[in-house]
């Protein structure tokens, strides 16, 4: 557990840091009561979990093509230099001998949900970053007093718990008095590791630390820094606020003035406090044709529409998610001047936002979501609407489409009729190689089959319904 020497000149109880060069005030909490837990390896942890045999080797997640790009990689691949957002091409050639497999994206929900359902369990509020992340508010926990000793051993309880519910995975803990600090902290000692920042010792943590460890800090601004002679926390910290402005703009300069001196004063929100709806859908097969792609958005469209309805809501910010063959995730997002819940009005937006990316190589996950939610709407004063588009029950049915014949890809799930449960190996010139085990069996054997063998089959988990 870090906990450095307290400062002597630290803050006073129930007060923040000092005031900056403006006279602003940043309140931050006087107890380190914000958590940041982050599951370590997770895509890959996974993996090795359910499947004896690669415990304890190099495994990464991701697309297996040549144009792949690694997801995960385990801690074991990691010590031959692979990292997320590598090519898997690069990756092959750092650590040829691990193992390669595509995502199991229900088993990877399956386990961040049991995750996040301990998490609300504990606190009312939980801020999930994404799959295998959150924040969560220990002031709204039920616990006796916000003491270092009260929340360290809470936080000690809290990941046995996790390892409990996920039946093997790890996490690792940060605990600090904002949401920064805690996110650092959970970084400083992984994996399954826990870090406590005490009040008052923020600033001697982050001075020796590279300025990318701030949010919002990448390699563009990295560079722009670096050429200043701004390489380390410290360094910025010697900077005025008028000079970082200067450096990378307003917004930007004063935020990274602020978070050079631990000053963050951002409260954890929860999902339901968000006030965002939206409908994701992932796809057996990789999508490549466009008019199906905009045909689905419509429908996803129609269904947070008909959810903003339900609820007497409006959005002003639809935004579009698309996964690519490679596992690249992109966004993109577009404001109205007024808020709405009509399924023309988001159906178009998100059409259009599809229309300006590459899909051509594939898609497996499409998604769209409002944001800016209000409890009004306004009449259509600057024709956002299309007159001409159908009106919400007379959308098509659109289905996406099924191979005629199954996909056998490196880790998917399968059942055979004698042998039982296992894992696709790997497959080609006719052949689909499976190891037969599970989480709960030794490493068990593998086997061959032709690719058209009626007694194998793909395996699902069953998904569990979700509101966005």
């Amino acid at each position: 557990m870090h906990n450095p020497s307290p400062r002597a000149t630290g803050p006073t109880p129930g007060t923040s840091q000092p005031v900056d060069d403006r006279g602003y005030v940043a309140l931050v909490r006087a107890q380190a009561s914000v958590l940041h837990l982050d599951l370590d390896a997770f895509f890959a942890a996974v993996e090795q979990r359910d499947k004896p045999s690669l415990r304890g080797k190099p495994v990464v997640v991701g697309g297996v093509g040549g144009r792949g790009v690694v997801a995960t990689a385990s801690y074991e691949a990691r010590q031959y230099g692979v990292r997320s957002a590598m090519s898997t091409r690069e990756a092959r050639s750092r650590c040829p001998h691990a193992a390669f497999l595509g995502g199991r994206f229900p088993a990877y929900r399956e386990a961040s949900a049991a995750v996040m359902g301990l998490l609300r369990s504990v606190s009312p509020l939980v801020e999930p970053l994404s799959l295998d992340e959150a924040f969560v508010d220990l002031a709204r926990a039920d616990l006796p007093d916000l003491e270092l000793t009260t929340v360290t051993a809470f936080a000690e309880e809290l990941r046995q718990r996790v390892h409990e519910v996920t039946h093997g995975l790890t996490a690792s803990v940060g605990l600090g008095t904002s949401k920064f600090i805690a996110k650092v902290a959970s970084e400083l000692d992984k994996p399954d590791g826990l870090t406590v920042v005490p009040p008052g010792t923020e600033r001697d943590l982050l001075r020796p630390m590279a300025v990318s460890v701030i949010p919002g800090v990448g390699p563009a601004t990295d560079e722009r820094l670096r050429r200043a002679g701004l390489r380390t926390v410290a360094d910025l910290e010697a900077v005025d606020l008028d000079e970082l402005v200067r450096l990378v703009g307003k917004a930007h300069g004063s935020g990274l003035w602020h978070l050079a001196r631990a000053l963050d004063d951002r409260p954890v929100v929860s999902e339901r406090e968000a006030k965002s709806v939206s409908v994701e859908g992932t796809y057996e097969t990789d999508l490549t044709d466009r008019r199906l792609m905009e045909g689905l958005l419509t429908r996803q469209a129609g269904e947070v529409a008909a959810r903003l309805r339900k609820h007497g809501l409006s959005g002003r910010t639809i935004s579009i998610k698309v996964r690519l063959h490679d596992f690249t995730t992109l966004s993109r997002s577009s404001t109205l001047s007024s808020p709405t819940d009509a399924t023309a009005t988001i159906a178009r937006l998100a059409r259009a936002l599809l229309a300006d990316l590459d899909t051509s190589g594939g898609v497996r996950l499409l998604g769209v979501g409002v944001s800016g939610l209000a409890d009004w709407i306004q009449d259509d004063l600057f024709g956002e609407s299309d007159p001409g588009a159908p009106a919400d029950d007379d959308l098509p049915m659109i289905e996406a489409p099924t191979s005629r014949r199954t996909t056998w890809a490196p880790g998917m799930d399968v059942v055979h009729a004698a042998m039982g449960r296992g894992w696709v190996w790997g497959s080609g010139r006719g052949v689909v190689t499976v190891r037969f085990e599970t989480a709960q069996t030794p490493p068990g054997p593998v086997r061959s089959y032709p690719i058209d063998d009626p007694d194998l089959a793909p395996w699902r988990l069953p998904l569990p319904e979700h509101d966005a």
